[in-house]
C-alpha cells in the first residue's frame, strides 16, 4: 500500500513566517540536545523554551542594519531570552540552522508533491482502464504506423508517473539531511552527539560529512527530479495538444460555459492548460540547471548559491504542485472523441494492415525482402492514387499466388492488434 502524507498548503510551507519558525524548532532542538547530554542545565532549558520568542517585523528591522538574516533572527530571540541569550546558538554557524531548517521544509514540500503524483496515477489507471479497448491510430514520426488503444497510451503515462513516484521518494530522502557541525563542518565547538540527536528529533538523518553546509548535489538531484516530473508532464500535455489538432481531434480540453478562445476568432477552442504547462516546465528545466551550478563553491563555502535557491527551491516545489494539479484537472475534464478516433484509423484505407500482409506472405516461405517490396509496391500505389489498401492486395496476383481471399482478409482485423492488452496491463498494474 502506496503511503499518503498529512498535508500542509505549499504555499505556506514557504511563507516567512514558516522560516523562522523552523529556524526557532531547530534551535530549540540543539537546546533540547544539549540538556540531554548533560551540556545545559535543565531549568535554564526550561527558560529558554518558555521564552524562546521571535517577532518578524522586529527581525526585519534589525536586519537593515545586520544585513545578516540569521544574525538578526538570533538578535531578536536574544531580546526574549535576556542573559540566557548566551546559551542560545551557542558553538553554531548560520548554515547549522539554514540547511537543516531547510531541508526540513522540502521534506514537507515531498511529501505535497507525492501525494500530487499519487492522486494523478489514480486517475491515469481509472482513464486507462476505461478506454483499454478504444481502438486509435499509433503514429510514428507524427505519421500513422499501427493500431493501439487510448488505454495502451495512459498506461505508458501511469508506468512513467509510477518511476516518477519513486524518483520522488528518493529525492525525499536525498534531501532529508541536517548538520550541526559547526563553522567548517568539524564539530570543533559543538559535540557531534549533538547533531545526531537534533537530526532524530527533527526527523532527519545526521550528514555524514559536511562543511559549512550540506553539499549541493543533493539539492542539483532533488531539483532535477521535479524537472524530470515536469518533463513527463510536458510530454503528455503535448500529445494532447498534438491529439486536439482540427486535423485530427481526438482529444479537447474541456471548454466551460461562457469561455473564450480568442479575441479575435469566436470558433476557437484552444489547448491553453496544456500549452500552459509545456511552458512552465522549460522553467523547471532551467531551474534544474542552476541547480547544478549550484554545487560548484568556494572552498568549505561560499553563499553564491544562496540567492538563487531563494528563488528556484520554492518555486520549483510550488510550480511543480500546480503543474500536477492542473494536469489532473485536464484527464478528470479530457473529451475523448471515440467517433474521430474510428474515422482516423481509416484514413489510410487500410494502409496500417501492411506489416500484417507482409508477415503472412513470409509464413508462406517467402524471404522478408521479397515480402517487403511486393506489399510495399501495394502501399505506394495506395498512397498515390487513394486507392483501397485492401483490395489492391486482393487484387495483386504476387500475393493471391501464396494466400487465398480468407487469407488475405483476415489480415485486415483491428483486434488483432491488442490481443496483448492483458498481458501488457497485468505486466504494469499487477506491480501494485
Amino acid at each position: 500500500m502506496i503511503e499518503r502524507y498529512a498535508l500542509e498548503p505549499m504555499k505556506s510551507i514557504w511563507e516567512e513566517e514558516a522560516k523562522y519558525s523552523s529556524w526557532l524548532k531547530v534551535e530549540m532542538a540543539v537546546c533540547d540536545a544539549r540538556k540531554e547530554l548533560g551540556l545545559l542545565d535543565r531549568e535554564i532549558f526550561e527558560l529558554i523554551k518558555k521564552n524562546a520568542k521571535y517577532s518578524t517585523e522586529r527581525i526585519n528591522e534589525i536586519e537593515k542594519i545586520t544585513r545578516h538574516d540569521v544574525l538578526a533572527f538570533t538578535t531578536n530571540v536574544g531580546e526574549y531570552l535576556g542573559e540566557y541569550s548566551r546559551y542560545f546558538h551557542q558553538g553554531l554557524t548560520s548554515s547549522d540552522i539554514l540547511d537543516t531548517a531547510l531541508s526540513i521544509s522540502l521534506k514537507k514540500a515531498s511529501g505535497i508533491i507525492y501525494n500530487d503524483i499519487l492522486e494523478l496515477t489514480e486517475k491515469l489507471k481509472k482513464l486507462a482502464y476505461k478506454y483499454k479497448n478504444t481502438i486509435m491510430i499509433g503514429r510514428t514520426h507524427g505519421v500513422h504506423a499501427e493500431p493501439i488503444t487510448f488505454g495502451f497510451k495512459l498506461t505508458l503515462w501511469y508506468s512513467e508517473m509510477i518511476r516518477n513516484l519513486n524518483r520522488m521518494k528518493l529525492a525525499e530522502e536525498e534531501i532529508s539531511y541536517g548538520k550541526i557541525s559547526g563553522a567548517v563542518g568539524t564539530f570543533a565547538h559543538i559535540d557531534p552527539k549533538i547533531e545526531e540527536l537534533v537530526c532524530k528529533k527533527l526527523g532527519l538523518k545526521s550528514a555524514d560529512i559536511s562543511s559549512q553546509i550540506i553539499q549541493r548535489d543533493r539539492h542539483a538531484y532533488y531539483v532535477s527530479v521535479l524537472a524530470i516530473i515536469a518533463s513527463s508532464l510536458e510530454k503528455f500535455a503535448t500529445e494532447i495538444r498534438s491529439l486536439q489538432r482540427t486535423e485530427i481531434l481526438e482529444l479537447e480540453e474541456s471548454f466551460a460555459p461562457g469561455q473564450k478562445g480568442s479575441s479575435a476568432m469566436p470558433h476557437k477552442k484552444n489547448p491553453i492548460l496544456c500549452e500552459r504547462i509545456c511552458g512552465l516546465s522549460r522553467i523547471l528545466r532551467g531551474y534544474a540547471v542552476s541547480a547544478l551550478e549550484n554545487n560548484n563553491l568556494w572552498h568549505e563555502r561560499d553563499i553564491s548559491n544562496s540567492s538563487v535557491e531563494r528563488v528556484i527551491l520554492p518555486d520549483s516545489t510550488i510550480l511543480i504542485d500546480y503543474m500536477l494539479k492542473r494536469f489532473s484537472f485536464i484527464l478528470e475534464t479530457l473529451k475523448v472523441n471515440q467517433e474521430n478516433m474510428k474515422k482516423n484509423l481509416n484514413l489510410t484505407r487500410g494502409l496500417v494492415f501492411s506489416q500484417r500482409v507482409m508477415l503472412s506472405l513470409t509464413n508462406k516461405g517467402l524471404s522478408r525482402e521479397k515480402a517487403y517490396k511486393i506489399v510495399q509496391d501495394d502501399a505506394l500505389e495506395s498512397w498515390k492514387n487513394s486507392k483501397n489498401f485492401k483490395n489492391l492486395i486482393l487484387e495483386d496476383g504476387k500475393i493471391k499466388k501464396y494466400m487465398s481471399k480468407d487469407e488475405i482478409n483476415s489480415c485486415f482485423d483491428y483486434n488483432y492488434f491488442i490481443k496483448n492488452m492483458d498481458y501488457i496491463y497485468a505486466k504494469v498494474y499487477n506491480k501494485e
